[in-house]
């Protein structure tokens, strides 16, 4: 490996699986597709070999980002990790990691406190992890026979501009429409429910290999009020798991800013998983 700049290979190559000896599941900014939707908007996105791992990189002038990565082989100690990063860091430009896994060392200046994400097991009996509520709303949203169904680009299109809308409303931010819009449609899990002639409710989730993501959700007032959300949700990780996928990542949570999103979340039978704090890795 060159001391100047990991290996790297074109965003149109980027292969989805992970390289052997690499663990699976592979979170959603480390994914072809996260590669691909950042390559539209402008980022040079690159997968590079660490010898230990490896990582999708997007690359402007004078910075690199690492988001939930690298994608470690197992066994690696932490400082092989610090200096495979501090070598990745050998360039005119700033390197910005946050990493999947707590990492802390020399050369790894905190710059962020850590996250925390919540992760769905989806390889065992769904339902029975879920919290008692959570259950009972779900099953009063099954009795009133809601007709959910699985969605298309139309959907895909309504959805953005309803969430952006929403985030608008909230005064949350998320992906831009833009970055949704260039995800590649393979990749896409789209569900909506239709009330009264109109969509009032819409999930889209963004699969790779054994993992899916949680990606945008909205739903109108009634829908929330017939608890479409929670129901649409279910329906869409018991579909995952009949595809194969083990586990569906909910995203991160915040239980002082958003206490009722994190009750949803973890009423699913979801556990916490914290990230590493975002650091800015010093070249060495």
């Amino acid at each position: 490996m060159s001391d100047t700049a990991a290996a790297a290979v074109p965003a149109p190559a980027i292969a989805g699986p992970a390289a052997p000896g690499i663990a699976a599941p592979c979170p959603f900014p480390q994914t072809r597709a996260y590669a691909a939707a950042a390559a539209a908007m402008g980022a040079r996105a690159f997968r590079a070999d660490l010898g230990c791992g490896e990582a999708l990189v997007l690359e402007r002038p004078g910075l690199r980002l690492v988001t939930r990565g690298p994608h470690w082989a197992e066994g690696t100690s932490g400082g092989d990790r610090r200096q495979a990063l501090r070598r990745l860091a050998r360039f005119p430009g700033v390197l910005m990691v946050t990493p999947e896994e707590p990492l802390r060392g020399f050369g790894l200046v905190p710059i962020v406190t850590p996250m925390a994400v919540a992760f769905w097991d989806l390889t065992g009996d769904l339902r029975a992890g879920m919290a008692g509520k959570w259950r009972n709303r779900l099953a009063r949203a099954e009795r009133s026979d809601p007709r959910l169904g699985r969605g298309g680009a139309e959907t895909l299109r309504h959805l953005v501009a309803a969430e952006a809308a929403q985030a608008r409303a909230r005064g949350y931010r998320g992906h831009p429409a833009a970055f949704t819009l260039a995800l590649p449609p393979d990749a896409l899990r789209l569900w909506e429910w239709v009330h009264a002639g109109q969509r009032a409710a819409a999930m889209a989730f963004v699969v790779e290999g054994a993992a899916a993501t949680w990606h945008l959700s909205w739903a109108a007032p009634e829908a929330r009020a017939r608890g479409i959300p929670g129901l649409m949700l279910t329906r869409a990780a018991e579909a995952l798991q009949a595809e194969g996928i083990r586990r569906l990542d909910l995203g991160t949570v915040n239980g002082e800013a958003a206490p009722g999103l994190l009750r949803f979340k973890l009423g699913t039978g979801a556990r916490l998983h914290r990230l590493g704090a975002t650091a800015w890795v010093l070249p060495g």
